[in-house]
């Protein structure tokens, strides 16, 4: 069974630009295509896109979904070794960027903490963004 683009996006729950882009990226094959030029999916494409779409929610790049699709699809060498791996790496990389916003939202807070609020020149916020704040972080 084959679909046309239109068919194969609303399958998939996209739109036809997300199916558009991902084929721009090769992270979808090149679809056949009928005499006309139309391109043809399968239900395997839709089972594709998904992976993608949900390699994406949970934070992997597009350079790290190919991988992961190449593992899933292509290497036949591949473990799942291989893509744990991948998923630690990303783990540690978002442990990594919650541990900055942790910090960096204490930074902020300190200065709104300390801010009194009068003028301008009494002001942590700016203050601090100047480096010449008297709030203590955290």
């Amino acid at each position: 069974m084959t679909m046309t683009i239109g068919q194969f996006a609303k399958a998939a729950g996209v739109n036809l630009e997300t199916v558009r882009f991902y084929e721009r990226k090769r992270l979808l094959p090149p679809p056949e295509r009928t005499g006309g030029g139309h391109r043809l999916y399968t239900p395997d494409d839709v089972e594709r896109l998904r992976f993608i779409q949900r390699a994406k929610s949970v934070g992997f790049t597009l350079r790290e979904i190919a991988v992961l699709a190449r593992l899933r699809e292509e290497d036949p060498g591949a473990s799942c070794a291989d893509a744990m791996d991948l998923a630690r790496r990303k783990l540690a990389e978002m442990d990594a960027k919650l541990r900055d916003l942790r910090e960096m939202r204490a930074a902020l807070k300190a200065f709104i903490d300390a801010c009194p609020e009068r003028d301008l020149e009494h002001c942590e916020v700016l203050g601090g963004l100047s480096g010449r704040s008297r709030a203590k972080r955290g």
